[in-house]
């Protein structure tokens, strides 16, 4: 039984979300042959200000990136 975890931060649509669920459950079966209800993915998510990347916390990033900063 395939486990997978997707960490991401907040932010994407419930429409995006089943998407990319949907996507990764159809690329484990066609990978390695693991029957589709046998494969369990979920998403856990947190908030853009508790995580950092490159010294940049992801909150501020995405201010910067909208041109807020």
């Amino acid at each position: 039984m395939p486990l997978v975890q997707i960490s991401m931060a907040r932010g994407r649509t419930e429409e995006q979300k089943r998407a990319m669920l949907n996507a990764v459950t159809q690329a484990i079966h066609e990978s390695i042959g693991a029957p589709i209800p046998s494969i369990r993915v979920w998403v856990s998510e947190f908030e853009a200000s508790d995580f950092i990347a490159g010294g940049e916390i992801l909150a501020d990033r995405r201010k910067r990136e909208a041109g807020g900063a």
